[in-house]
């Protein structure tokens, strides 16, 4: 599904309203750019960017969860209260607005996440799955220091 920033505007305001009984008067934009989450809220420029991945790959229904997580941070930081993660009024509001404290990974994510990379001691036959990619000129095998090579 595609929607414009104007819809997405409009969806917001409904959201704030109905949510939060308070109105959203600044800008909430599609950010194509975000790669590790749903949203970000900037409280200096006062503007909600969204990751228009989640819209497509998991529905309205996420994508309206993350608008009222970043609807939270807003909202308290406009009333100068606690906004960020860690905040006791931040946690609160996530409760009383059933709003969602983290967000679903994307599954085209899901695919990178899963891919190891697995070496092998050349000395002593240990073996080692690893996420990262490991330079195999500067380190060795933890138990004999001996070399390692992808296996």
């Amino acid at each position: 599904m595609t929607m414009t920033n104007e819809e997405l505007q409009q969806w917001t305001q409904e959201i704030s309203l109905a949510n939060f009984q308070k109105p959203y008067v600044d800008n909430v934009e599609f950010n194509p750019r975000l790669r590790t989450t749903g949203g970000r809220y900037i409280p200096s420029k006062r503007v909600i960017e969204l990751n228009p991945k989640y819209l497509e790959e998991l529905g309205e229904e996420e994508f309206k969860g993350i608008i009222k997580h970043e609807l939270c941070h807003y909202h308290l930081h406009i009333e100068g209260k606690g906004y960020k993660h860690g905040d006791r009024e931040f946690k609160e509001l996530l409760k009383t607005t059933n709003s969602p404290r983290f967000c679903k990974a994307l599954p085209s994510q899901k695919q990178k996440q899963a891919e190891l990379h697995y070496y092998m001691c050349t000395s002593c036959g240990e073996e080692y799955a690893r996420k990262r990619r490991v330079n195999t000129k500067r380190y060795g095998c933890g138990k004999c220091r001996g070399k390692l090579k992808k296996k």
